[in-house]
């Protein structure tokens, strides 16, 4: 699997796609968000009849709201969440989590789908993918947030490891503390409490990196984290693992091999392919799996 940039098509359907099974139409969600009042709902209804149109596309025609308005009630009638301005401190580079409808998105939920076709097929052995590069800013971390989230998006119950316990990332973009996490557990100081919920996804959890410690790779190394990833894949229908950037160590290949799925991630115009190839044989050479290539064109 190769996916270069981001493109595929959109979940969520447009104005006017009649809801499923919901006891509140898109008009009374519109006027309890505050986009109209009784009355408009009224003469959009009116439009609607005489024209054969749906309500959505009728409220947009009179310009009472925006195409966005229709998604953001759409969103909330299939439960498909996402964020709102004002609403919560995660990073806009989490762009899943407040632009679902951009094309960036869209290629990440096509790169979804080819994950859940190649390595997310329920079994236990391949709940987990690690997310790889050679070199820090390749994007590695981004895709693994955005990954989470839209994995998190269609329900599936979702973990966003941070493995990268030298230049971890994760618990700033999703506004979480790092007090707990990884280094933490793996030292047997805190326990299943150091996973975090993210405010406004039910499905989607953070186990942040924890504090920097002195000795990552033998941490990492250590029967103790085969066991957490163990423990993890019963407890989550996907566990997306961010890790330290390959020419920093060899803490992605401990990582690999416990997790045996790997996602290799490319950068546009900076990742040589002859690197890239030696990148996924190291994965390898560790025991893990290279389940397909990404080229981060951002």
């Amino acid at each position: 699997m190769k996916t270069t940039g981001f493109q595929t098509s959109n979940v969520i359907p447009g104005p006017g796609v009649p809801g499923a099974s919901n006891d509140r139409s898109i008009g009374v969600m519109l006027i309890d968000a505050g986009k109209i009042n009784p009355e408009d709902a009224e003469r959009v209804l009116r439009y609607s009849r005489e024209r054969s149109v749906r309500f959505g596309d009728a409220a947009i025609a009179l310009g009472l709201v925006t195409e966005n308005d229709i998604r953001q009630v759409l969103a909330r009638q299939f439960d498909y969440a996402y964020l709102q301005p004002g609403q919560s401190d995660v990073s806009k580079e989490v762009i899943a989590a407040w632009a679902p409808f951009s094309s960036q998105v869209e290629a990440l939920r096509a790169l979804r789908s080819q994950l859940l076709l190649r390595w997310f097929t329920g079994e236990k052995e391949q709940k987990i993918l690690t997310v790889v590069s050679g070199a820090r800013g390749d994007g590695r971390t981004h895709i693994a947030a955005n990954l989470a989230v839209v994995f998190s998006q269609m329900g599936e119950r979702t973990l966003l490891v941070d493995a990268d316990l030298r230049n971890a990332r994760q618990h700033e973009l999703f506004s979480i503390g790092n007090a707990a996490g990884v280094s933490t557990l793996l030292a047997q100081r805190t326990g299943p409490e150091s996973i975090q919920r993210v405010p406004g996804f039910v499905d989607l959890s953070v186990l942040a990196s924890g504090p920097t410690p002195p000795n990552p790779s033998e941490l990492l190394g250590r029967a103790s984290f085969g066991t957490l990833c163990e423990t993890l894949a019963s407890q989550y229908d996907v566990v997306i693992v961010d890790t330290p950037a390959a020419r920093l160590g060899s803490d992605f290949q401990l990582v690999a091999n416990r997790a045996k799925g790997t996602l290799v991630v490319a950068r546009k115009n900076h990742t040589h392919t002859e690197a890239c190839r030696t990148l996924a044989e190291e994965v390898r050479s560790a025991g893990g799996t290279v389940v397909g290539s990404v080229l981060n064109e951002y």
